[in-house]
């Protein structure tokens, strides 16, 4: 069972979010609001190593890549992150949440999940150690200088985000940006931009979602509501500064194979054809039969 726990609340600027139009008034919560939101403890049923101690699978062992269009592509690995309890907790009670004011219908309301930010050329120590642990195995997998990263915190089904791309990606041919989802899983949906098929995955308790090549550029994505559900925290590393700093490094001894990028790829024969869009049938019980089963 989690709740969610007061911290300091930061003067840094720390929500500024990548994910959309420039935040209206960001503000850090109060400890009154916070207190608010502790009095609705949501509890859920954990993953089986949930509690061990953060670690990444440096193999990436389970990694199956869906190309979405030429040059447009989405690596998924379920149960990548052990130990994801343990991170999703200290998350929640470390972090200095913030909820954004965005505008809609005309008038500005409060973005329905909460949110913090960190930037490696703001000097801030990161606040938790494992975080640096999975900055630096996706960074040597995907040869990428991740210099950022965002977190949303969903608290229940009505927290969401609608259908949009992240902006870091909207003027640049490539772009590669990971998630890794712990607590709770909720549905993560990929469409063509401007609508058409939705391409469900259904994220958490460690699980690893990379988006790459053309994809913000020709894709976008949301996290909708639903009926019921417990907390779901995401963590997205991107590249968004352009900083020289190393934000991550690993000892040989942690060195993985990196991944080929999607430039280098793509005269690869695939294992099955796709025509523009392509939709991936889950496997295992799922829920009801509405989004694919965790693997």
């Amino acid at each position: 069972m989690f709740a969610l726990a007061a911290s300091a609340p930061s003067s840094s600027g720390a929500f500024d979010d990548p994910t959309g139009s420039p935040p209206e008034g960001p503000v850090v919560l109060d400890p009154a609001q916070v207190a608010r939101l502790a009095e609705h403890v949501v509890s859920w049923q954990g993953s089986l190593f949930g509690s061990d101690d953060p670690a990444v699978d440096g193999s990436f062992a389970g990694l199956r890549r869906t190309w979405l269009a030429d040059g447009c592509w989405v690596d998924h690995v379920p149960g990548w992150l052990t130990g994801s309890d343990t991170l999703f907790a200290e998350l929640v009670a470390r972090l200095a949440w913030g909820q954004r004011r965005v505008p809609m219908y005309g008038r500005l309301v409060d973005e329905p999940r909460l949110t913090w930010w960190w930037a490696v050329d703001r000097g801030d120590p990161l606040p938790f150690p494992a975080l640096a642990d999975i900055g630096g195995a996706l960074a040597a997998r995907y040869d990428v200088p991740f210099d950022s990263i965002g977190c949303n915190l969903y608290r229940n089904g009505s927290d969401s985000v609608a259908w949009h791309t992240d902006r870091n990606g909207r003027e640049v041919p490539e772009t590669t940006i990971a998630i890794v989802s712990v607590g709770a899983p909720r549905p993560f949906l990929l469409r063509p931009k401007g609508g058409g098929h939705s391409l469900p995955f259904l994220l958490g308790q460690g699980d690893l979602l990379v988006m790459g090549g053309g994809t913000q550029l020709a894709f976008e994505h949301a996290v909708p509501k639903v009926a019921a559900a417990g907390p779901r925290l995401s963590i997205t590393f991107r590249q968004v500064t352009g900083s020289p700093v190393p934000m991550f490094t690993l000892p040989d001894a942690h060195s993985v194979r990196r991944h080929p990028a999607s430039a280098q790829d793509r005269h690869l024969r695939r294992a099955e054809p796709t025509h523009g869009f392509a939709k991936v049938l889950g496997e295992g019980s799922g829920a009801a039969g509405t989004w694919p089963g965790r693997r």
